[in-house]
Formats: C-alpha cells, structure tokens, sequence
C-alpha cells in the first residue's frame, strides 16, 4: 500500500491494526477486498460514475474556464463505524446542536452568555452574519438551526474531533443517499452477512422535523417548500433531489409572494398557502426589501412574515452566527453555561489572530498550522501550512497582518484513513466525516451515517470536493452484525 502522507506512527488506520490485522468489525470487508478481482472494481467503479451521470448528480465548480459541471470522484470501498462509536457521536452531536440553538436563542433575545463575559460582545455583535432585524423575534419551536451538518475527524480510537459546525445551509446529504443506493446496487454481496444501519429514511425524518416547526398561523396540516437559487446553484440537483423525496414543491422566489402578512405559492389552481420553507438561499439574497435590494433570488416582504411568525424559515435568518469559525471557539463553553455539562467532542485547538498572543504564535508556526478564514466554506481561502511554499505562506502572513479578526488557525492534524481504490489497488487516504442532525420542535433525528469525504491524492488532507475531494459510503454496524464464520457480533 502507499505511505499514508502522515507522520511515522501518527496516522490512525481504521481498517487496520498495527500488527495488520483487521480491526474489529472489519473482517468481512477486509476478506472481500482480498478476493474481488481488481479488474471487476474497476468496472464497477466505472459504472458508478456512469449511474451518477445518468441521474445528474454532479458538482459546479464556478471560476473555471470550459463546462464547470463534473462528477464528485467515489470510492467503492465504505468506511465502517461501529455500533458503540456510533453512539457516542450521536449523543455528542446532539448535546453540540442542542448548544447551539440555545445559543443563538440567546444572542437574539438576552444575551446572558454575553453579559457573563463566556462569549466576546463583538464576536456576536459585530458579526457579519448577526441580523438585526431578527432581535426578540421568536422563532417557531424556538429552533433556528433544523438541519445542521457537523464535520468531524478521527485522529484515534477513541479520537474524533468537530472541526466546523456548518449551521447555514449544509449541502452534501443526497450523496450520503445516493452512495448507499450505487453500493447496494453495484454490490449486493458485500451487504451480506452485515447488519448495516440504514440511511433512506433521512427524508422522511427531514420532512416531519420540518412539518413540526409549523408557525404559530398555520391552522392545519403545513405546507412544505424547498427555495433553490434556481438551477445553475452548484448544488441544485440536491435541492431537487430532496424536495422529490419529501413530496413536497421545488420552489425559486419568483413562486412565491406576500400576501396579508402569509407567504403563497403560485400554482395552476391558484394561490398556495406555504408554512414551512426549507431554503437552499443565503441570507443576504433572501428578501430584496431586507437585505440585497438587487436579488433575484428571494420573495419581497418575506422576511417581515417571518418575524411575524407567518412563516417558519429552514434554517432560520440569522442562525450563520454558530457556523462563524471563531464562534466555534466557544461551542465547550456553550454546552457548560446552557446545558451544565461537559462536551462529549472535543474541539480542535483554535488561535484566534485577532488576540495577539494568538497572532504572534501563529505568525511564528505557519509550517505546521492550518489557518482559515473566518467565514470562509469549500476549502477555499486557506492555508495548509506544511504544504505551502515559504512565498505562499510569507503571503498568507501579510494577510493575517492586515486583518487579523478574519483568520483562525489550527494544528495539522494527522487525520485517519481508510482504505481506497486507486489506480494501483488499494491506498489510505485521508478522510473526514459530515453527520447531519435533524432538529425538530418533537425531537432530534439522526440517521446512522454520514458523508465520507475522502482526499484522493496521496498525502492530501483537503478532502473538501471543490478543491478535488471524494466521497464514500458510510456504514454504521449494528449490534447484531454477522462477524466471520456465521457467528453473531456483539460489536
């Protein structure tokens, strides 16, 4: 196999134990990996892409010359959790959403956690993402983030760490569905003999978390859109894919308007009431009379119904505070003053630049640091330390200089692999993980699973799919998984 990129000794391998042996729960794939002909993975991998193509998942990536539409690369070979790390995700990216809502529930009504000096004012106040006109607004349920995607890494056994909190409009779930549905499909006896958590009834679950936070004026059952920027949005086949599955309208702005303080649909039969609207729209484009007066993209008057509590916004105007990288800082301290308990997930160790003592020390380690911009998203604006060029990083420090409020840094993590097919056979990769929790009025859902983000060039750890990432499927064991020889795990 090729050499990880890692350090010597410091890469987690979570296929393999140190003596190369199959971890547990592990077996039966590491078995079938060493008997499937390469040349049929190949082929199978080929017609994967082709399935993908067919049905039109594909990824924009805008600032390129020529068609800016392509496939997001996918691995054959899954990545396994198990029953028991499964759980303790779980119950640790609940408490971190549960935080989170609470938090900014707060930051928009009486600012306790300001007041007690545990989060800075100006971080909160002076945040771009900070709204305003959402002050003492309450929101149906109480809930601003619905559907929050949380990006995870593994860096041990027992080691997984949140790295971001993506609480705006996290993208990405259709292939966790579609990545199950290519694998079961392309290779049915892999499935064999494994109790596999299922993943499908995602959009079930996001349709009932999204009927339960019906505003105060509906009066019967609600109606449930999707607002998509329409269909040149990098991410418009998700947007579709997912209204599809709900059953539910696949709405643009120009579909829908204000009337008497409710919000309707145009439709051949006349006007539609709409209660609930997940949008796949920013904030700033939401409602012309509000925000960007030259959008295009919103319904005029929108945002006043909102706060009217006409209509409930999925996710909430406002809630892209919690997905600032320096409020991420913060989150440990959220779940201690709101919840009065320890963070299940650990944190990566953040430096601020605008403290100076953060900015000295991340000036003075850029070779080994990680550092991003603030509000930045897909990869871009950033700066992986150890493989940048001294030009690249003397650069990056001039901007860090000229506006230190607007970059975190963190250490570069040895991140876990999994094994992937590439052109020579198979090969660690580096990988990261997005759960998606689903925040209801009733409950919190999370299915058992995620998306995989795999980097497939040797060494990489930018796994993100605009700059070259990949993807795979992601299989939780159940308890009651067959392990080899016909024996029932308890794993």
């Amino acid at each position: 196999m090729e050499d990880s990129g890692g350090r010597p000794g410091s890469v987690f391998d979570e296929m393999v134990m140190p003596d190369g042996k199959p971890r547990p729960g592990m077996e039966s794939l590491a078995e079938w990996m060493v008997t499937v002909p390469r040349n049929l993975l190949k082929a199978r991998q080929s017609e994967a892409e082709a399935l993908f193509r067919r049905i039109g998942i594909t990824f924009a990536v805008y600032g390129e010359g020529g068609d800016p539409e392509r496939l997001i690369p996918f691995d054959v070979i899954p990545r396994i959790l198990l029953a028991e790390e499964w759980d303790v995700l779980a119950r640790g990216l609940e408490q971190r959403v549960r935080a989170l809502n609470m938090f900014l529930h707060d930051v928009y009504h009486d600012r306790e956690i300001l007041a007690a000096g545990r989060v800075p004012e100006r971080l909160v106040l002076l945040n771009r993402a900070y709204t305003p006109e959402m002050h003492g607004v309450d929101v149906a349920g109480g809930i601003y983030t619905h559907i929050a995607g949380i990006d995870l890494v593994r860096t041990g056994p027992e080691d997984f760490y949140v790295l971001e909190d993506n609480t705006r409009t996290p993208s990405g779930v259709s292939y966790m569905l579609q990545n199950r549905e290519v694998m079961m499909r392309l290779f049915p006896e892999l499935f064999n003999g494994q109790s596999i958590a299922p993943v499908e009834r995602y959009t079930d679950d996001l349709h009932e978390t999204l009927r339960s936070v019906a505003p105060p004026a509906c009066d019967g059952e609600p109606t449930v859109v999707v607002l998509t920027p329409g269909l040149y949005n990098s991410a418009y086949y998700e947007h579709s894919f997912l209204a599809d599955k709900m059953g539910v309208e696949l709405v643009e702005g120009q579909d829908l308007f204000v009337r008497d303080n409710r919000v309707y649909m145009r439709t051949t039969h006349g006007p539609q009431r709409v209660d609930v609207i997940y949008r796949r729209v920013d904030d700033a484009f939401l409602d012309p009379l509000a925000f960007r007066p030259d959008s295009a993209l919103g319904v005029p008057g929108l945002l006043n119904v909102h706060r009217g509590g006409g209509v409930t916004i999925a996710n909430a105007v406002g809630g892209g505070i919690a997905d600032d990288k320096a409020i991420y800082m913060y989150v440990p301290e959220m779940i201690g003053f709101y919840l009065g308990e320890t963070p299940i997930l650990k944190n990566v160790e953040t430096f601020w630049c605008a403290r100076d003592d953060d900015r000295a020390y991340v000036l003075d380690h850029l070779d080994d640091l990680v550092v991003k911009e603030v509000a930045g998203s897909g990869g871009y604006g950033m700066l992986v330390g150890p493989k940048a060029t001294p030009e690249e990083r003397t650069a990056y420090a001039e901007r860090i200089k000229a506006d230190p409020g607007e970059f975190i840094a963190q250490p570069t993590l040895a991140l876990s692999t999994c094994p992937t097919f590439v052109a020579d056979g198979y090969a660690p990769r580096h990988v990261d993980f997005r759960p998606y929790v689903l925040v209801g009025a009733d409950k919190v859902r999370l299915v058992p699973g995620g998306l995989t983000r795999v980097a497939l060039k040797a060494g990489s750890l930018v796994v993100n799919s605009s700059q070259g990432g990949g993807t795979k499927d992601t299989w939780v064991l159940s308890r009651d998984t067959v392990a080899p020889g016909g024996e029932t795990s308890d794993a």
